[in-house]
């Protein structure tokens, strides 16, 4: 197997797992520890309301999944395809965070069959879910409250 040449080859200066220290001298035990730093959060409940959003592990790689499966939506008159993208990648990372994963295929089309983009949405649905996502794309405000309505356990489901 190759190696660096300033990495020795000779196991008699393999690194040690014990410390250096000079004879006689011992680390002293690690103080406990609490959550008091301003970004801990107290008894590791993540803080639920408005705008706080849904973290989880990766979620931002529902944006690729969105844009990619973005074609094929049915889209109102007059509605944006970025706005669309936006609410509907919010909604698979609240879906993927639920279960503690990230994101993937099945979150992003159950986002999209709940909001009609696969079909299914008479007009006037259509053109009130429109006006409800318009601006979402820039507007972070207005994802987060498209996303907040939707309940968790509907997005949870098959």
């Amino acid at each position: 197997m190759p190696t660096d040449p300033f990495v020795s080859s000779d196991p008699q200066v393999a690194p040690r797992n014990e410390p250096t220290l000079a004879p006689g001298v011992t680390l002293p035990p690690s103080r406990s520890w609490r959550t008091d730093r301003p970004g801990d959060l107290a008894a590791g409940v993540q803080p639920r309301g408005d705008l706080f959003g849904s973290p989880g592990p990766n979620v931002g790689y529902a944006l690729g999944l969105v844009h990619r499966a973005s074609a094929t939506f049915r889209l109102a008159p007059g509605e944006h395809r970025e706005d669309a993208e936006a609410v509907v990648a919010a909604l698979a990372m609240k879906r993927a965070a639920s279960f503690g994963r990230g994101p993937v295929a099945a979150d992003v089309e159950r986002a999209a069959a709940l909001l009609g983009y696969r079909g299914g949405a008479d007009d006037d649905t259509a053109a009130r879910r429109a006006d409800a996502v318009a601006g979402a794309h820039h507007d972070y405000g207005r994802c987060r409250h498209v996303a907040d309505q939707v309940d968790l356990e509907t997005l949870r489901r098959p």
